[in-house]
């Protein structure tokens, strides 16, 4: 069978399901964040900390699981990760919809941050490892396009079941995936490396080597202004909303809907725009620009509707969708005996750093910088460093990924 037939084959479905699932249980909490933290006690002026709280111990668990199921990865294989890392996860969302104290619901963050870490990553590289060069932006582009759509179900499931529903959901539907991972096999390249003698999933290899550790840490920064906008424009639109005058209740399953809508939009674009200039380098500041532009644009919102509100979180959404390029960057960065550790560590070191984002924003606030004001420096840091980040990338457009780190 040729490669290019396999772009729509089972471990491509397999793997865009998995991210599909991954997207749904990553954004639920921002859309049940209120309801959920008032069900369980806290008071509505307590509602913006123990948000920022819980959802940067999630991000912790996704930095803690990034490099665990990474190195697994590479060390015991692709399908490790698939299978391991959904069975973890599935089982924290469960007994999340049973929480009734803060300390237990960060405790179960924390486990389904870890477990969440491993899909996007592990599903990636098997995708770039058994498709043609040539085809493989085509395979992480619909694995990208079909995953963060699971937003919008999110979003829809937010609005008209109980948050702890909205959990259970979310652990049915990752163990539902389970069963059909059983129909996937192992990568052959992964296979190849297994049986030789190069050392598999090194972090030596990663951190020990200066030019090898600033490209990874470059394929990091260039994804920061994805979670500054989805961390702290789009969790915190009511917040924002209210002190730029925003006339209308927001809702943050519509803030979520509407941004994951262009998210998906920006992901589909971005994917094909990469194949069809053939280059990856580019796209990823070509986006990265126009994310810029769109921050930008929403400190300039004071006093509009809601509705358009909505809308700018539309075309936010899509400039800031070019996460399927990025990870197909990673990826194709680096050889094939640490490929699963970067692929599946980079999208959690990148949706961990909404940490320091988040704390940097807090930290403006109490030097006495006003509260859109810091958001808005925040974002154009992370825009900046994303851009100069994306120069210093070498392009990987076309590249053997037969590859091994010495």
């Amino acid at each position: 069978m040729k490669s290019s037939s396999k772009v729509l084959g089972l471990p491509v479905m397999v793997a865009a399901l998995g991210y599909f699932v991954d997207i749904y249980d990553l954004v639920l909490f921002s859309i049940v964040r209120k309801k959920s933290l008032l069900a369980i006690g806290i008071q509505e002026s307590d509602l913006e900390k123990n948000g920022l709280w819980l959802l940067n111990i999630q991000m912790i668990g996704m930095l803690i699981g990034g490099i665990l199921w990474g190195i697994i990865g590479d060390k015991k294989g692709r399908l490790s990760v698939l299978f391991g890392s959904i069975i973890m996860y599935s089982t924290a969302n469960i007994l999340n919809a049973y929480v009734t104290d803060v300390n237990t619901y960060a405790l179960l963050r924390l486990l389904a941050g870890i477990g969440l870490a491993g899909e996007l990553g592990a599903g990636i590289t098997l995708v770039s490892e058994i498709l043609h060069k040539d085809h493989r932006g085509w395979g992480t582009t619909i694995v990208a396009t079909v995953g963060v759509s699971g937003a919008l179900l999110a979003g829809f499931v937010g609005l008209h079941y109980d948050w702890t529903t909205c959990y259970l959901i979310g652990g049915i539907l990752g163990f539902a995936l389970l069963v059909m991972r059983f129909g996937v096999f192992e990568s052959g390249m992964y296979q190849t490396a297994k049986s030789s003698t190069h050392e598999l999933g090194s972090l030596k290899m990663l951190f020990f080597n200066r030019e090898r550790m600033l490209r990874y840490i470059h394929c990091i920064l260039i994804g920061l202004p994805i979670w500054y906008c989805i961390g702290i424009l789009i969790t915190l639109s009511p917040e924002l909303g209210k002190e730029l005058g925003i006339v209308g209740e927001i809702k943050p399953a519509y803030s979520i809907m509407y941004c994951y809508a262009g998210v998906t939009l920006g992901d589909l674009a971005s994917g094909l725009l990469s194949q069809y200039l053939k280059t990856r380098k580019k796209v990823l500041q070509y986006f990265v620009f126009a994310t810029l532009l769109m921050v930008i644009a929403y400190f300039f919102m004071q006093g509009a509707a809601v509705q358009s509100f909505y809308i700018l979180f539309t075309v936010l959404g899509f400039a800031a969708g070019y996460w399927a390029v990025l990870i197909s960057s990673a990826s194709e960065q680096f050889g094939t005996n640490i490929r699963s550790t970067v692929t599946t560590s980079v999208p959690n070191f990148i949706r961990a750093a909404l940490v320091p984002i988040s704390l940097l924003y807090a930290l403006f606030q109490t030097i006495g910088i006003q509260k859109l004001h810091s958001a808005l420096g925040v974002g154009i840091i992370c825009c900046v460093i994303a851009f100069y980040s994306a120069s210093k990338l070498t392009e990987t457009f076309g590249k053997d990924l037969d590859f091994y780190e010495k």
